[in-house]
């Protein structure tokens, strides 16, 4: 009887723990189902450890290499048009042609003036001759060689200015045939074969640009002139020069137009915009590139390498500097501080507070607060 009882007992205590232990796993389950239903639904990523190059924007202009207006420099009426609009031109191809025939006549003429001349000081040498073997011979006088060598050396002078004269014929001569002085691509054509041009037209027969390589003209803070100027004596030490990238202004930052260096960086502050300029250039073999467009221009200043990495929207503002939402195990957050060293559009450089393989939240956060729940949802 006493057994019996003693099992009755055993057999109360079992079933009542199993009925408390059932309690507690429904009350976890239904705590667990709560936290769920109050989660905050988010986009997450993990801090990762990267090599990130340092870069600034600005906006720039593109400006061709050499531009030149095709002008003549002797008057005269235009004969000939060597080039077709648009057309590609290599330095010394004829252009255009004016009529000669008046500057052919003036170089000949000087060539026959000096001609003339230099057979009347090859006479005069003669007779100085002569005279200077009188003279030593006392048949004739000092005084008579001594203007006879006056006579040859103003004919020796007359002799230089032909020479000169047929320079300058043979220099107007060549005026007559105009052609390319750079390598670039010709405009649209202004002056008509016909038509009287003169070395004092406004009206240009063209416009010859180079367009490979082109130049950028952009800008940026005077803030920046610190990292810039650093940025080209860590690269001159090296034996080159900071890179930069041409972007279109859609707003396309993947699509790179073309990647030159920098060339030059101008040697004051403009005062009215508190901006300095710079100039870089382009090889532009596609001529993706043309002048007077407006391009997005990125400056590499150097690139920092392992360094941890979360995507800009991560990293939130507050009265006390930047900072995370951080996920944990349990899909808790908690606030993070984090020092921000560099950020663009695309990573924001972390030096403290979060490592690599923490997870952050990336979008969602204004409706977290410290030990909130999330759920994180697929990209």
């Amino acid at each position: 009887m006493k057994k019996f009882i003693a099992a009755i007992v055993v057999l109360l205590i079992v079933v009542g723990g199993l009925v408390g232990w059932r309690h507690h796993q429904q009350a976890a389950k239904a705590k667990l189902l709560a936290a769920t239903d109050t989660a905050v639904p988010v986009l997450t990523a993990q801090a990762t450890r990267a090599d990130v190059p340092v870069t600034l924007d600005g906006i720039g202009t593109v400006q061709a290499l050499n531009t030149v207006n095709i002008r003549p420099m002797v008057n005269g009426p235009l004969i000939k048009i060597g080039f077709h609009e648009g057309q590609d031109v290599h330095t010394g191809d004829v252009l255009a042609r004016i009529d000669p025939r008046t500057y052919q006549a003036a170089y000949d003429q000087a060539v026959a003036k000096k001609a003339q001349d230099e057979a009347t000081l090859a006479n005069a040498i003669r007779d100085l001759a002569r005279y200077d073997k009188l003279a030593k011979s006392q048949y004739g006088t000092a005084q008579q060689a001594d203007t006879q060598r006056a006579t040859v050396a103003a004919d020796q002078a007359q002799v230089q200015q032909d020479q000169a004269q047929i320079d300058s014929a043979r220099t107007n001569l060549d005026y007559t045939t105009i052609k390319s002085p750079v390598d670039g691509r010709t405009g649209i054509r202004q002056v008509d074969i016909g038509n009287l041009v003169s070395s004092t037209d406004t009206t240009p027969i063209t416009v010859v640009t180079t367009l490979k390589p082109i130049f950028v003209v952009f800008t940026l803070p005077q803030q920046t002139l610190p990292s810039v100027t650093q940025a080209m004596a860590d690269a001159r030490a090296g034996g080159g020069s900071p890179t930069v990238e041409a972007l279109p202004q859609n707003g396309d930052a993947g699509t790179v137009l073309d990647h030159g260096h920098l060339a030059v960086l101008d040697n004051e502050v403009d005062q009215n915009t508190g901006t300095i300029k710079l100039k870089a250039i382009f090889p532009n073999p596609d001529l993706r590139l043309w002048p007077g467009a407006f391009v997005n221009v990125r400056l590499q200043l150097r690139v920092d390498h392992g360094v941890t990495t979360v995507p800009t929207q991560a990293v939130q503002r507050g009265a006390q500097g930047s900072y995370v939402f951080l996920v944990n195990a349990d899909r808790s957050v908690n606030r993070r501080n984090v020092t921000i060293t560099h950020q663009d559009d695309q990573v924001a450089v972390v030096s403290s507070g979060l490592s690599p393989g923490d997870v952050v939240v990336t979008d969602g956060a204004s409706r977290l607060t410290d030990g909130a729940h999330v759920k994180q949802l697929a990209p």
